[in-house]
């Protein structure tokens, strides 16, 4: 009992600050809810996320390959992720990343090093930066779905 997204297209991140241009794919999203013991008992349901995404950055060359797992259905964790970080132009990562997507992920560098790569949970929370509805193209998101919104709201 489940249901699924796949996203198609590509998003489109600018990091003012270091003048950089990120192109990045999307995961699948997933809505599950597993019966348990011959389907008469339901677990709580759960949103995840699953496939392969990437991320480039045709300035400095660097990219990413990165895996959401999705839970299997016996056993396993949920919110799995594994990454390869590569330098431009090579074919072997110089750093690998495994953990939670929404939680600790650990790095291991080609060096041998290994660290705490992010831990979510800690973040703090960045109020988002956006321009002002009338001064945004017909395309961008908040324009487009203006209508959506106010009608949700």
């Amino acid at each position: 009992m489940s249901i699924g997204v796949h996203n198609i297209g590509q998003g489109c991140v600018t990091c003012l600050d270091h003048d950089e241009h990120y192109i990045l794919t999307f995961p699948n999203g997933y809505g599950r809810q597993v019966n348990a013991l011959n389907w008469s008992i339901l677990t709580v349901p759960w949103i995840e996320l699953g496939g392969e995404c990437s991320i480039n950055c045709s300035k400095t060359g660097y990219n990413a390959s990165i895996v959401f797992h999705t839970k299997p259905f016996y056993g396993g964790k949920k919110h799995r992720i594994t990454a390869e970080i590569f330098s431009p132009n090579d074919k072997k990562p110089f750093c690998s990343i495994e953990g939670e997507w929404n939680g600790v992920m650990y790095a291991k560098y080609s060096t041998g090093e290994n660290a705490v790569f992010i831990d979510t949970k800690k973040m703090p929370t960045i109020k988002k930066k956006v321009r002002k509805l009338e001064d945004q193209d017909d395309f961008e998101s908040r324009c487009l779905w203006k209508d959506v919104t106010y009608n949700l709201k």
